[in-house]
């Protein structure tokens, strides 16, 4: 017997890495009659039979599991955004890392296409303009800036993928299939262009499949257009903003919500450029969507 990492479920046969290797994998009888559910990236005992096949004899329990990408046991999730062609949704990007912590799995952020956005800025007509990975850092998150083509920031990125599960995650266009290609050696995925008319992503993934890279298990996924926030009490969604932490118990009120409660630090702290107003924004407008959400519940 031993241990390995589901890749992939296809035509009835299951797909396990382990020892260096992918085995073919059935069912073993009593799991087809419990009929239960395999995901990619859950942890399963295997029992080889002849050459690359086996059988799947157990499995353990799940660390975490997200339902969009449908995957188990990931570690991390990197939330890759363009810096241009097309801008970043910050929107989107906060969403996604609220969905990603409520899920126990920490998010990386990764904005692509560097190359492009220097040569955009560096222009004799385009004014100088703060990096927004900025914003993210302040804020506690890790952020890498790389670029595909030239390979800036792809191996620090790269050190990050050992030894264990990662999705990446994000809006079509963002470059996720070639920043797979830049951080793997040999495997290639289909990329796409961009809409010249929308400049938005045509989508090239179809299936959620963890591949082996850079010394650890990653998933190419198809790309987020809108994400809703997980359930949870009005009083928590300050938690998810890490930047807010020093400062919300410094407010007047204990039960205070950071919207239109007087005397708040939070809103004092943004006034003053130490949190950032997009952040701050998106704060206020998720906050309307939970308690309307609490309502409805």
């Amino acid at each position: 017997m031993i241990e390995g990492v589901l890749l992939k479920g296809y035509g009835g046969f299951y797909y396990v890495y382990a020892e260096d290797r992918v085995w073919e994998c059935s069912l073993r009888g009593r799991f087809r009659i419990k009929d239960q559910d395999f995901l990619p990236g859950d942890r399963v005992r295997i029992l080889p039979e002849s050459d690359n096949k086996a059988r799947i004899e157990g499995a353990e329990p799940r660390l975490n599991s997200l339902s969009r990408p449908s995957i188990a046991n990931v570690d991390q999730a990197l939330l890759v955004f363009a810096m241009t062609s097309p801008k970043p949704d910050l929107n989107l990007l906060d969403r996604l890392l609220i969905q990603v912590t409520h899920s126990a799995i920490e998010p990386i952020i990764v904005f692509t296409k560097l190359d492009k956005y220097y040569a955009e800025t560096l222009s004799p007509d385009s004014k100088p303009q703060p990096f927004v990975s900025d914003i993210y850092r302040r804020a506690g998150y890790t952020v890498f800036e790389v670029s595909n083509k030239t390979g800036t920031g792809i191996p620090e990125l790269r050190n990050r993928l050992e030894e264990k599960i990662s999705v990446l995650a994000g809006p079509s266009g963002a470059g996720k299939s070639s920043l797979f290609n830049a951080l793997s050696d040999g495997k290639q995925l289909k990329t796409g262009e961009i809409s010249q008319k929308s400049q938005r992503g045509r989508h090239t993934t179809r299936h959620v499949e963890l591949m082996v890279c850079a010394g650890g298990l990653l998933a190419d996924t198809p790309g987020f257009s809108s994400l809703f926030l997980p359930k949870m009490k009005r009083e928590d969604l300050a938690g998810y903003f890490p930047e807010f932490e020093k400062y919300r118990h410094e407010c007047r009120f204990s039960s205070c919500l950071h919207d239109k409660e007087p005397d708040c630090s939070i809103k004092a702290a943004q006034e003053n450029g130490e949190i950032s107003r997009t952040r701050y924004e998106h704060y206020r407008d998720f906050l309307q969507e939970v308690i309307a959400a609490e309502r409805r519940y």
